[in-house]
C-alpha cells in the first residue's frame, strides 16, 4: 500500500533543469564543446561533477581536478544567477494542487533530488510547507540511478522502500526508484521512461485512483 509520494524537483515541480541547460551550454560554448539539448539528455539527474565528466568526454578534454572543481563551481555560479530570478509561478500547473490533494488522502510528500540548490528553488517557490521530509545533493553521495536519495528520503519518513511511489522524469531516477525497491511515476514519453510503472505526460496528469493499484 502506498503511503509516500516522493518528487524530484527538476522537470517534476519545476523546469530548472531548463537553467542547468543554460549554464552548462554556457560552459561548453567557453570550453569549445559542441552541446545542445540532446547532450544534455545524459546531463539529468546525475550530479554536477558526473556532469562535468561527460561534457569533458563530449570534448574528449582531460582535465586536472582542481581544474575540473573550479569549472563545476562557475557553472553553479551561473546557475544560482539563473535561479535567484525564479518566482512562484513558476512550478509546473497543477502540481502544488495534486501535492496538496495527496496530502488530504493522507499521503506523506517528499522531495528527494540531487541538486545542491533544491533547498534554494524550493524557498523561491514557497511551497516548503508541502513537504514532510526533504532530500538534496548535500546529503548524498552517490547519484542516480543510485537509490540512495530515494531510499534516505523513505527513511526520514520512517515509511519502508515499498510503501512508496516516485514521481521521475530521467530515466536514470526511473532506475533509482526502481532499484530502491519503490513505484515509479514517469513524467514525459514512454519510450524514454518505459520501465516506469505508470507514465504521463505531465506531473498534474497524474491519476488519483491509481495511487492503490500501483
Amino acid at each position: 500500500m502506498i503511503k509516500a509520494c516522493i518528487f524530484d524537483l527538476d522537470g517534476v515541480i519545476v523546469d530548472t533543469a531548463h537553467y542547468h541547460f543554460l549554464a552548462w551550454k554556457r560552459l561548453a560554448d567557453e570550453l569549445g564543446v559542441p552541446f545542445t539539448e540532446v547532450e544534455n539528455e545524459r546531463l539529468k539527474g546525475v550530479s554536477r561533477m558526473q556532469s562535468l565528466e561527460i561534457l569533458l568526454e563530449l570534448g574528449k578534454l582531460q582535465l586536472d581536478k582542481k581544474i575540473k572543481e573550479m569549472l563545476a563551481e562557475k557553472k553553479n555560479t551561473w546557475f544560482v544567477e539563473y535561479v535567484n530570478r525564479m518566482k512562484p509561478e513558476e512550478i509546473f500547473p497543477g502540481v502544488k494542487e495534486l501535492i496538496t490533494a495527496l496530502r488530504k488522502k493522507g499521503q506523506k510528500i517528499a522531495l528527494a533530488s540531487s541538486s545542491k540548490n533544491a533547498p534554494a528553488v524550493i524557498h523561491l517557490l514557497q511551497i516548503e510547507n508541502l513537504f514532510d521530509a526533504m532530500v538534496d545533493g548535500t546529503m548524498t553521495v552517490n547519484s542516480k540511478p543510485d537509490p540512495e536519495v530515494f531510499l534516505l528520503a523513505a527513511s526520514m519518513l520512517n515509511l519502508k522502500p515499498a510503501d512508496c511511489v516516485v514521481f521521475e522524469d530521467a530515466e536514470a531516477g526511473v532506475e533509482a526508484a526502481l532499484r530502491a525497491g519503490m513505484k515509479c511515476v514517469g513524467i514525459g514519453s514512454v519510450q524514454q521512461l518505459s520501465k516506469a510503472n505508470l507514465v504521463i505526460s505531465k506531473t498534474r496528469d497524474f491519476p488519483m485512483d491509481k495511487l492503490s493499484s500501483l
